[in-house]
């Protein structure tokens, strides 16, 4: 049935912006951006290293997310890395606010969160080292 996510999709207010953000600070390859004259709107998909994508759109006057995290609907969007301190230290360099790193008392993983230019909580967690 279900295999894996296959795209994630986030409205943005500023379009330029959110590109920058997702493409040159977080380092997602891009892999289309189209213009949709009939909806004002633009389009840009980015993938992850392992094929997962953002899709990022721009809609005139969208609203804003109501609260954080707690609206209804999607609370966060989670990465996996196989360091977070050391990711924590890179989103820091690239002048990302990263907020102090917790540990998950169920699994025992490193986690932290961050926010992209419009607020959506992102984080970063720990990627568990399978072993035999």
């Amino acid at each position: 049935m279900l295999q894996a996510i296959h795209h994630v999709a986030i409205i943005c207010s500023d379009y330029s912006r959110s590109k920058h953000f997702y493409h040159q600070v977080l380092g997602l390859k891009i892999v289309a951006e189209n213009y949709r004259e009939a909806r004002q709107s633009w389009k840009l998909d980015l993938q992850l290293p392992n094929g997962a994508q953002l899709e990022l759109f721009s809609f005139v006057d969208a609203p804003p997310r109501p609260s954080r995290p707690e609206a209804q609907g999607l609370r966060h969007l989670s990465f996996a890395v196989a360091d977070v301190q050391a990711t924590t230290a890179w989103l820091t360099a690239q002048g990302v606010a990263v907020e102090p790193i917790r540990v998950d008392p169920y699994t025992g993983a490193e986690f932290t969160f961050f926010a992209d230019p419009d607020g959506l909580p992102l984080e970063i967690y720990q990627q568990p080292v399978l072993t035999d």
